[in-house]
């Protein structure tokens, strides 16, 4: 079914107009009616359609922070409308799941899902990549779709849905705007897309049939969303594209003027930090310099994901990746010696069509040659639609191979061991999937878990590395290092980054055996690290501050010490202790807790003492009659 976008009147729809009150115009969309068999009519219940907005929707994401950011918006608007977002799927009126193209068993987890929904009797919307790409799959028959650039007309197309038409909107249009209504998954991460599409025409890729070519947000609309998300609480702001290095190409500008204009806006206290996203080789040559001096600023992650792909050249013009690894070692080279504590992941595709062995073996020399911690390991999968798909394919036998083999040289190295002892600045932002751990980050975002109250999220310590291990970095917060936010005059970029210089001590810097990155948040298996070791988004904790985690096995006295030296608003934001109280107050409160706890057991064991030396006496006295 191709998409219809005849305008219909109020008798178009059945009910003879649109549902009162709705925002969005009903009028422009078209809707095919489903047709139900009588029996399933009669014993599946059907949500009241004549009540919009009471429905409950379940929403699954799959891929990016991309795709993340688009389930948000989506979620904001579904809620703003009055639906209840949920992640139990039995219990939810309708589904709706976000999907990703990039490789097969990520649509192959949608099919699934696609099959459990249909099981179950729910009515379902599929979004994302998928349906943007290939809107002819046969899986998509019968189902509503809504593509990637409609996401603010997410509310009319779940409302017909659940009247139990099929509705299709894929047509492009103008990008969707920044201030839509967003719930994030995690109230401290805000997710900014800066473009959609790229430049590029890899020959592997299935995502650019989906986003389409390059379409930059303006410097202005995302300035002035980067000020709503600190004013509202926000700590970590990811700014997210299939290509970051592309940005701005399109209307005149580039990266770099993008991130000084956001940079300009952090708060001087280092209270909110920004990650910059992936940018591939081509794109930041030319601004090397550029981006150094603004990963060097202190609000800035020393942190940049740089896609290789192949050590080899050959590889590298069979997928029309336009750079060659020379190119590569020049951007991870310059950034790390220009950027003390300079991070750098990176990806890697085993055997694409037409690798040889001498390829493959340029690849793991190139990976032993950097050590870089966060490698992404994956197999060539052939993607429908794309040239790759259509050359002469490496035995599937050889392929599983040599991704174990690299895997293998990839678990060789101990990239945190260094770490160990050492004293580093955290921001601390999720809980981890063990549900003890908090997840903080150091300024080249290594993960850290620490044991502390949930009232910590949201804030920064200082953490001592207390032990490592091959994929997880373990610390304890220093007693009286939480950040509390304190109002402070206004600073420009040069300021900061001075004064930054002149109190900067110590940080490790990035050679070619020595560049950390981040792990996973959360406490991972070695296994799934190997192929990715930075989580999904749609795997990231749901509630932040929620306080139903077991408790550690750690002393509790050291965890509300803590937790007594921030406290924090109903947006997580930390409220200013006065001035030349935060260096004492930990230590002032563990010493008057210590005193009631050492009195107390005083107290107890006076009292047990005493109770057998009665029962003593009395025993004595009956044995005597």
């Amino acid at each position: 079914m191709e998409d219809i976008e005849d305008v219909l009147g109020p008798a178009g729809f059945s009910d003879g107009g649109a549902p009162p009150g709705l925002r969005l115009p009903l009028s422009t969309v078209a809707v095919k009616p489903k047709r139900r068999s009588s029996r399933l009519a009669q014993t599946q219940p059907q949500p009241d359609a004549r009540i919009p907005g009471t429905q409950t929707i379940y929403v699954k994401t799959f891929g990016c922070s991309h795709n993340q950011s688009d389930s948000e918006y989506m979620s904001g608007q579904l809620s703003a409308f009055g639906y209840a977002i949920t992640e139990e799927p039995e219990g939810a009126d309708l589904w709706l799941i976000n999907t990703c193209t990039v490789k097969n068993p990520s649509q192959s987890a949608m099919t699934t899902l696609i099959s459990k929904c249909k099981s179950a009797n729910k009515p379902l919307v599929v979004a994302g990549c998928v349906p943007q790409g290939s809107r002819d799959l046969k899986e998509l028959e019968g189902i509503s779709i809504i593509g990637v650039q409609q996401i603010d007309r997410v509310v009319e197309v779940v409302e017909e849905t659940l009247k139990g038409h099929e509705v299709r909107l894929l047509s492009r249009k103008t990008l969707p705007s920044l201030d839509l209504p967003k719930v994030r998954k995690n109230k401290f991460i805000e997710i900014l897309p800066i473009n959609v599409g790229c430049l590029g025409a890899c020959t592997y890729c299935k995502t650019k049939h989906a986003r389409g070519h390059l379409g930059s947000y303006t410097i202005d609309s995302l300035v002035d969303r980067v000020k709503i998300v600190v004013s509202e609480g926000v700590r970590e702001i990811w700014l997210s594209s299939e290509d970051t290095g592309a940005y701005g190409r399109d209307i005149g500008t580039n990266l770099p003027n993008l991130l000084n204009a956001i940079v300009a806006e952090l708060p001087v206290d280092r209270s909110t930090m920004l990650r910059i996203g992936m940018t591939n080789p081509p794109f930041i040559l030319e601004h090397l310099n550029e981006i150094a001096s603004v990963l060097r600023h202190p609000c800035v992650y020393t942190f940049l994901h740089v896609p290789v792909q192949s050590g080899s050249d050959a590889v590298l013009k069979a997928m029309n990746r336009e750079y060659t690894v020379s190119e590569f070692r020049m951007v991870v080279d310059t950034l790390c010696e220009l950027v003390p504590g300079m991070q750098i992941a990176t990806d890697i595709i085993c055997g694409f069509p037409g690798e040889t062995d001498e390829d493959f073996a340029q690849t793991v020399s190139l990976v032993k040659e950097y050590q870089l911690p966060q490698v992404h390991i994956s197999q060539f999968y052939p993607r429908p639609g794309t040239p790759a798909a259509r050359m002469k394919k490496v035995p599937s036998i050889e392929v599983k191979k040599r991704s174990r083999e690299l895997t293998s040289v990839f678990e060789a190295f101990s990239p945190y061991e260094g770490l160990k002892g050492k004293v580093e600045k955290i921001w601390i932002t999720e809980i981890a999937t063990d549900g003890v751990h908090l997840v903080g980050h150091t300024k080249g975002y290594i993960q850290v878990l620490v044991i502390a109250p949930d009232s910590m999220l949201g804030t920064s310590a200082d953490a001592k590395i207390t032990s490592v291990g091959r994929w997880s970095v373990f610390g304890e917060v220093i007693e009286g290092s939480v950040a509390v936010k304190e109002a402070a005059p206004k600073q420009n970029c040069a300021e900061v980054q001075e004064e930054n210089r002149q109190n900067h001590v110590e940080e490790v810097t990035c050679s070619t055996n020595t560049c950390d990155s981040c792990a996973c948040s959360g406490a991972e298996s070695a296994a799934q690290q190997c192929s990715q070791q930075c989580k999904d988004p749609s795997d990231a904790p749901t509630d932040c501050a929620d306080d139903t985690r077991p408790e550690a096995p750690q002393s509790t006295l050291v965890r509300r010490n803590v937790e007594g030296t921030v406290e924090t608003n109903e947006i997580g934001a930390a409220t200013p202790i006065a001035k030349g109280q935060q260096a004492n107050v930990v230590t002032r409160r563990a010493l008057n807790v210590d005193r009631i706890l050492w009195g107390g057991l005083a107290v107890s064991f006076a009292t047990t003492a005493a109770v057998l030396v009665l029962l003593t006496y009395k025993i004595s006295n009956t044995s005597s009659y």
